[in-house]
């Protein structure tokens, strides 16, 4: 399945893509695609419905895919080909950083250049969203606790994030830096996480051009990684890093400005596009 929210921010309703690509509407039976929507009771529930017997939804605005995200929690120089263009070794074990909950906007939302920005940069990765509590879960098991994929844009600012002294949340975390949807792909969907093509442009020229195949940890590792160390609940977004082309790693460096536009996506999980703006 396709599960999606949309309306105004805030306001946005459960909803379904069908086979005919046209939105359905999923309030009358879930309160938003989250928490108990996301478990595999709560999937198996939508999944039992007649899409066509739902009411259909006119097209608008759509809002990030999974609502009440406790934990955005990200993985840095998750991809060997991404290391190597920024200098850096591939690591022992996975990088973690948090990008904050109140990053999170819609996939078409406009993204701000915070105040002060001049390195704002870009990196289309993979979204893994969990659908039940997951702690010290072995990798043979790992893929039980997943809900489902996403596209996830984890927009970075880099002087922030490597030139200001700490760690690097405060360069992934700024309003409207997280951007994940179209949609929510429930697993059964994606047959292997791990062959999944993804692109990203801006303005129009192809600056990603990468695969999931890459990754040095993947996505049973990772989530059973991660359980060691702290509980995954419903909800939760894991964005598993970036294949290379991003703007820091270009010679000279390249960054995004005020009127830019970026559009990326990954197979069978949607496509984005966000019109970058200075913040006020």
């Amino acid at each position: 399945m396709k599960l999606l929210r949309v309306g105004e921010a805030g306001k946005e309703k459960p909803a379904l893509l069908d086979s005919d690509g046209k939105i359905r509407d999923l309030s009358a039976h879930v309160a938003d695609i989250g928490g108990e929507a996301i478990s595999p009771a709560g999937l198996a529930k939508i999944a039992a419905l007649d899409p066509k017997s739902l009411p259909e939804l006119a097209e608008g605005r759509i809002g990030a895919c999974v609502a009440g995200t406790g934990k955005f929690i990200c993985i840095g120089l998750n991809f060997s080909d991404h290391a190597a263009e920024t200098g850096a070794t591939v690591p022992p074990e996975p990088i973690i950083f948090m990008k904050a909950t109140s990053a999170i906007v819609g996939p078409n939302d406009n993204v701000l250049i915070p105040r002060g920005s001049e390195k704002t940069d870009w990196e289309v990765e993979l979204g893994v969203v969990i659908g039940k509590t997951a702690k010290y879960v072995n990798e043979a098991d790992a893929l039980d606790y997943v809900a489902g994929y996403c596209v996830s844009h984890d927009v970075s600012e880099r002087a922030f994030q490597t030139e200001r002294s700490g760690q690097w949340t405060k360069g992934k975390s700024c309003d409207t830096f997280g951007p994940i949807g179209p949609w929510l792909v429930t697993k059964d969907e994606v047959a292997d996480p791990q062959k999944l093509g993804m692109w990203l442009k801006v303005n129009g020229k192809t600056m990603q051009n990468g695969s999931t195949k890459t990754m040095v940890y993947g996505v049973a590792y990772l989530v059973s990684y991660l359980s060691q160390f702290m509980s995954l609940h419903p909800g939760d977004v894991i964005s598993t890093g970036t294949p290379p082309g991003v703007g820091m790693g270009m010679k000279p460096p390249q960054y995004l400005k005020p009127g830019d536009v970026v559009e990326l996506g990954m197979e069978g999980l949607g496509a984005q596009r966000q019109t970058f703006l200075a913040d006020a």
